[in-house]
């Protein structure tokens, strides 16, 4: 009986694991909130983030990974330093102003439309093909176009107001709701504007950082050193735009928290957690939590920040939320029966290795190199959050289970040989 109870904590520890990091991304939408109501400067904010996740993850990788880190190149630096501007500084920028004209669950609903987003970039770019005369094909189409739908609804429709509870807790303390309510519109419209551009920002990131983890398959350095391009990039843009000196100053209120948690918790901490989820359940177990998140913002929105719901909200966030998952059955599907199709390939392979070896394993490198990057796209598109060392990890996983399955197929060859 006992051993019974441990064997079911045990299978249920993942998705306790998984619940613990959205609540905790879900934190991290409601501090971003507070922040900005509170006078902080966005651009700060952001860069007092990477620069206290760079504090946190540089340490952690140098420890983790001393003895299986390769060696840096320029080529490795360049794309550190893409991933940096697009999952970074342009991503956390624009997330952050949508934030702050919308709301914390508007925002974190327009963020389920990456993993879309990217399978329409990825098409564009040639790394994926559209196949839809699948069911697997027809499902990613179909979520596509339901999570494009999803926002849209819920950048022009509004909606009755949905009262479904009240705390009178008000820690954003409105004010001044007639010239508020005056300006919604404009701020709606306006922030899904920055929202969709975050979205494309971090689809773009995705693609450039599959690219990278092929030749620098560690999950904490890459983050590490995309953290120190970011920081770099982050700090020079708020000097730029902020001369100020007392808006950097940090005490001891909701701005030093706000930092503190999303740099050392959110993008620190939390990275180890979503390592081990991945390492034990897989990137497509991982992502299923997403919208999760979503449902915890406007929770937690309606509880203390006083947010309202709307008709347009719900129905807008349903619909991405819907897509989102077509999006990932479709792909699960794919990976499922490419994973079936790889036995009876090797053992084609294995029969060509019996005439000619060197044609056998010459085709078996060429197309070991023809699927990583897609593999690797797809993994990034699935385990999409607020927190880029998430992705990060996911692909690095899939990569090294990758190429764990090339040495196996290598082995029978040489033993048929």
């Amino acid at each position: 009986m006992g051993r019974d109870l441990g064997h079911i904590i045990n299978g249920m520890k993942p998705a306790m694991v998984m619940v613990v990091v959205q609540i905790v991304f879900a934190g991290v939408n409601v501090f971003y909130k507070l922040a900005t109501n509170d006078g902080m400067n966005l651009k700060i904010l952001v860069a007092y983030r990477y620069l206290f996740a760079t504090a946190s993850l540089v340490p952690l990788a140098f420890i983790v990974e001393r003895n299986s880190r390769p060696r840096l190149t320029w080529m490795i630096l360049f794309q550190a330093f893409l991933c940096g501007l697009l999952g970074g500084t342009l991503s956390q920028n624009l997330y952050v102003a949508s934030l702050a004209l919308t709301s914390a669950t508007f925002a974190s609903a327009m963020m389920n439309l990456v993993p879309a987003l990217t399978f329409i970039m990825a098409i564009s770019l040639g790394l994926e093909r559209l196949a839809i005369r699948t069911l697997e094909g027809k499902a990613k189409v179909m979520g596509t176009v339901l999570g494009i739908c999803g926002a849209m609804l819920l950048t022009f429709y509004k909606g009755v107001e949905i009262n479904l509870w009240s705390t009178n807790v008000d820690l954003l303390h409105h004010g001044g709701h007639t010239a508020a309510s005056h300006r919604d519109s404009d701020n709606r419209v306006l922030g899904s504007l920055l929202a969709l551009g975050a979205c494309l920002s971090y689809s773009a990131w995705l693609i450039i950082q599959a690219k990278m983890n092929q030749n620098y398959p560690c999950p904490y350095s890459s983050t590490a050193l995309m953290c120190i391009m970011g920081s770099i990039q982050t700090v020079v843009f708020a000097l730029c735009s902020e001369r100020d000196w007392n808006q950097w100053k940090l005490g001891w209120n909701i701005r030093l928290y706000t930092v503190a948690y999303s740099g050392v918790v959110a993008s620190g901490l939390i990275v180890t957690l979503i390592a081990w989820c991945i390492r034990v359940r897989g990137p497509l177990f991982v992502s299923v939590f997403n919208p999760l998140m979503l449902i915890l913002v406007a929770f937690a929105g309606s509880l203390v920040l006083e947010e309202k719901l709307h008709l347009g909200s719900v129905l807008g966030s349903v619909l991405v939320v819907c897509g989102l998952y077509a999006v990932l059955w479709g792909k699960g599907k794919e990976m499922k029966r490419m994973t079936q199709l790889m036995p009876s390939k090797s053992s084609s392979e294995l029969q060509g290795i019996e005439v000619v070896v060197t044609s056998g394993s010459t085709t078996a490198n060429n197309n070991s190199n023809t699927n990583s990057p897609i593999s690797n796209v797809h993994a990034t598109a699935f385990c999409i959050c607020s927190n880029p060392a998430m992705v990060s990890t996911a692909d690095s996983q899939t990569s090294l289970e990758a190429d764990h399955t090339d040495s196996e197929a290598k082995e029978v060859r040489s033993c048929r040989a």
